[in-house]
């Protein structure tokens, strides 16, 4: 192995001594590390990175069976690996799907804010309606973390956004509305989903399992979520574990709208919603005040 190894190594030197160029080669490896990079920010936090990590373990033990002269292990893995590709684009697909969108966004960022406005009224005229005749509601926007194990688990609707359609799932009599429903890119993926819920003992009294439910799927992703009370009719949003409760429409559409729009990283604070509301309801701030 020592010999193999020396060989090696006076491989690469003779590489490097023929083929290198320090302008091209560091250009193709800072893109190179950079597309990893890009990657992993795309896949952090999804089932995706759990498979990566598998893929790269079974990569490992082919380059030391190799090293070991290992041929059945050998053997063995090189047929695992040799349909790699194909797997990738199977078990990824969702992610790869979203890659590419989040690539669009990127291009035609205004296709976005459109898009970031309709799902922030639809969800506000909803919560509003809801709120008035106190019928709970639990809506959860996915942002980086992907949300496909939710999605699974609760029944697929994968129907256009809208103040009617979560208004209808949330009534009393819907078998769907004490789960919670996902909204994927601007769509309603699923509804009736069932969310983790927080072992937190510090939270406000008074809080049902809704409120316990959002708290815990946003201590274990990024996801922001809306929450309607039945017993109080008041409107809160969660995100990151923490709660601001006591909103109505217009508040709920400061927050939604700083905190979609990556203006903010954490929730406001309830006399920043309120400042904020008073400087753009005031004459000539030129700002639209909708309700």
């Amino acid at each position: 192995m020592l010999k193999y190894l020396g060989q090696l190594m006076s491989d690469l030197v003779e590489f490097f001594d023929s083929r290198f160029d320090p302008f091209r080669d560091t250009l193709d490896i800072l893109l190179v590390a950079g597309g990893i990079y890009w990657l992993l920010l795309l896949i952090r936090g999804t089932r995706a990175i759990q498979i990566l990590v598998g893929l790269i373990v079974l990569i490992a033990l082919t380059l030391v069976s190799q090293l070991l002269e290992l041929a059945a292990l050998g053997l063995i893995l090189e047929r695992l690996l040799e349909p790699a590709v194909v797997i990738i684009v199977i078990l990824f697909q969702n992610d790869i799907r979203r890659a590419l969108a989040r690539v669009g966004r990127g291009i035609f960022p205004s296709f976005s804010n459109a898009q970031e406005i309709q799902v922030v009224e639809e969800i506000v005229r909803a919560a509003g309606s809801l709120s008035q005749r106190r019928h709970g509601a639990l809506i959860v926007l996915e942002r980086e973390s992907n949300l496909g194990d939710l999605i699974e688990a609760g029944v697929a609707v994968d129907a256009a956004l809208s103040k009617e359609l979560l208004s209808s799932i949330f009534q009393p009599s819907s078998p769907m509305h004490d789960g919670a429903v996902v909204i994927q890119e601007g769509r309603v993926a699923s509804a009736g989903c069932i969310l983790p819920l927080t072992l937190r003992t510090d939270l406000p009294e008074g809080l049902g399992t809704r409120h316990r439910a959002a708290v815990g799927i946003t201590e274990e992703t990024d996801a922001l979520v809306v929450v309607v009370s039945e017993e109080t009719s008041s409107i809160s949003v969660v995100l990151g574990g923490e709660m601001l409760r006591g909103l109505d429409a217009p508040r709920l559409r400061v927050v939604l709208r700083e905190v979609l729009g990556g203006e903010r990283k954490e929730l406001p604070e309830a006399s920043e919603v309120t400042g904020r509301l008073e400087v753009a309801e005031e004459p000539g701030s030129g700002q639209a005040t909708a309700s």
